[in-house]
């Protein structure tokens, strides 16, 4: 990919580990000065330094809680203060938890809610002005489960299918706009989460976390886990000027597991 990205401002969420890390890497590869945002400072200041060092680019750390209004209102004025501009924002922060169903209580589903879908939401209306100004890119990283509902997994399942929502229908002002938004449906990927998701699903049927991890791989019909870079990548180009044309889509990430159409 050339350096269509260089000198552009990313914001990328849940950049401390795993599929944002991989995100802010690429998109600072690109060309782009980054703000990473994550809730834990010491691993968050490390992945900042890291991505200097090999890229060249300016980093700069938020340390917030983003399932506040708070928390997101902070970060929109850090970024301004020390850009003053955003080009490209990447809301990929928030894990919501597995489990049995009648096990799972408002607080759960509340969590769930606040950190992924409203602070992309809320962080999606801060930036919107910004957005406008730079012709800019939206992508939310959603998740698979927003097409393929899991008993086990309905609280993650709901979150991705309001993020989808929320990501076609903003994709619609973006066209208004001209800014482009879009979706990314990462599929399983090795993250610490999915060993969590992994651990979580042992439990329930009391056999093994390799058990599972090759049920796994053989009841989705792929011939591997997904990789933090196969969605930076996606995420990269998407976020290119070569990709302008596309707009309001959701492509997964999965390895062909997803036998839905859309």
């Amino acid at each position: 990919m050339s350096k269509e990205l260089r000198s552009k401002v990313a914001l990328i969420t849940g950049a401390s580990r795993g599929i944002g890390r991989a995100i802010a890497d690429r998109l600072a590869r690109e060309g782009c000065d980054c703000i990473v945002v994550a809730r834990t400072g010491e691993m968050l200041h490390e992945v900042a330094q890291q991505i200097t060092t090999k890229s060249g680019r300016r980093v700069e750390v938020c340390v917030q809680d983003l399932s506040t209004q708070e928390g997101c209102d902070a970060l929109y004025d850090q970024t301004i203060e020390r850009f003053d501009a955003l080009d490209i924002l990447v809301n990929n922060a928030g894990a919501t938890k597995g489990g049995a169903f009648l096990e799972q209580d408002d607080v759960l589903w509340e969590e769930g809610f606040a950190l992924k879908f409203y602070a992309c939401v809320r962080l999606c209306r801060l930036f919107w002005p910004q957005l406008q100004k730079s012709r800019g890119t939206v992508v939310n990283v959603v998740g698979t489960f927003a097409r393929t509902p899991d008993p086990d997994f309905m609280i993650g399942g709901a979150v991705n299918a309001a993020m989808a929502n929320f990501t076609k229908a903003l994709s619609r002002l973006g066209l208004r706009d001209d800014v482009s938004v879009n979706a990314v449906y990462p599929g399983l990927t090795e993250t610490s989460r999915i060993e969590e998701i992994f651990a979580m699903q042992a439990k329930i049927r009391g056999v093994s976390q390799e058990q599972i991890r090759k049920d796994v791989l053989q009841k989705e019909g792929i011939r591997r886990l997904g990789r933090p870079t196969d969605v930076a990548e996606l995420v990269a180009f998407l976020c290119s000027p070569s990709a302008r044309h596309i707009q309001g889509t959701a492509i997964a990430v999965d390895g062909g597991a997803t036998m839905s159409l859309y």
